[in-house]
């Protein structure tokens, strides 16, 4: 039987650093904190058996094998982006595209939709969910909402607030951070570590997820607390699919940032209801 291929991620980190020889400006390209990049290619290297990279105080340098793999990976991702150029997203009148962050996408944009389409019955609405850098820009997108620092997501994009980061439950969970498991957004420079130092201390994460919104779901199906974004809970608060699990707060280092196409008209309206549907601070 053969093995399954590794994450397609981890390729990317590797690619990233090998073209920069550095960890920091990967993550910067591909919107991923440093560390982030480090731990993927890192399993990578432990999948594959063999060491890509060699670590000095000052950067990266290749080994053999990482020079050996380098344009095989490079060749592949290259074919998997032509490969998407060549479809067709269909008619594009009265269309609205917006590429967004998942965790939005999924708890702010989806429960709210429904609203906004009745507002404004004439626009078409394609939601393309986005992570890397490079996908927004192939999307093309009218709206956008990335998450990452303000580096990061690059020039004329809008700070979305609240910004803290707090700690959600679910009402059914009995407990609280000192005897409840936790669950940590992996990828971002704040979380529970900067709980435990400025709150108060608390055990090390038993679940990890690779984003805000995944880890809102598995807190909202009993897990344990998630530590998260405060811009993502209006909808979860006000169903009652989640709860506060502590008052505090503490600050996030990265976030969600918004752009759009200002002589859009679509674009605006869309603008203005997604405003509207963000916690009051």
């Amino acid at each position: 039987m053969k093995k399954s291929l590794p994450p397609l991620t981890w390729f990317r980190a590797f690619e990233a650093a090998a073209r920069h020889l550095s960890f920091t400006a990967a993550g910067e390209e591909i919107g991923l904190t440093q560390s982030a990049v480090s731990q993927q290619v890192k399993s990578l290297e432990t999948r594959l058996r063999a060491a890509l990279f060699t670590r000095h105080a000052r950067g990266l340098s290749l080994t053999d094998e990482g020079r050996k793999l380098l344009p095989q990976v490079g060749a592949a991702l290259g074919v998997l982006s032509a490969a998407t150029d060549t479809f067709d997203t269909g008619p594009s009148e009265n269309l609205l595209t917006i590429a967004s962050s998942v965790s939005v996408a999924q708890w702010i944009i989806a429960p709210n939709l429904a609203e906004f389409r009745k507002r404004h019955p004439n626009i078409r609405v394609r939601l393309l969910s986005a992570v890397w850098p490079d996908e927004f820009s192939s999307a093309r997108a009218d709206v956008e909402i990335r998450f990452g620092s303000e580096k990061q997501v690059g020039r004329n994009a809008r700070l979305l607030t609240p910004n803290q980061l707090i700690a959600l439950k679910s009402p059914s969970l009995k407990g609280g951070v000192s005897d409840l498991p936790l669950i940590e957004a992996v990828g971002t420079s704040s979380g529970w570590k900067e709980w435990s130092a400025k709150v108060e201390p608390v055990p090390e994460p038993q679940i990890f997820a690779d984003s805000y919104g995944v880890a809102l779901h598995f807190a909202a199906h009993g897990n344990g607390i998630a530590l998260v974004s405060e811009l993502l809970i209006k909808h979860a608060i006000n169903s009652g699919v989640l709860e506060r699990a502590h008052p505090a707060t503490v600050e996030s280092n990265e976030g969600y940032y918004l752009s759009s196409n200002e002589e859009n008209e679509f674009a605006r309206q869309f603008q203005g209801w997604l405003l509207e549907q963000l916690p009051r601070q």
